[in-house]
């Protein structure tokens, strides 16, 4: 009796841990989800960067102006 219903329980917590398995779509779509994010980051950090070295060269150029 004693191995019948320790191996119910087995059973039971074996069904359990396939029933908690990961969710294959969801992971996929986490990952797309973060590389999307990832790039949008990154494109930002370059305008920003353009925008800076844009910005320099106007001082630059408005500095020159004005030293000559």
């Amino acid at each position: 009796m004693k191995k019948i219903i320790a191996s119910l329980i087995v059973c039971g917590f074996a069904v359990a841990m396939v029933a908690c398995g990961g969710n294959k779509e969801a992971a996929e779509k986490a990952k797309a989800d973060s590389t999307r994010v990832a790039d949008s980051i990154a494109a930002v950090e370059a305008a920003a960067a353009a925008a800076a070295a844009a910005a320099v060269d106007t001082v630059a150029v408005d500095s020159a102006a004005v030293v000559k």
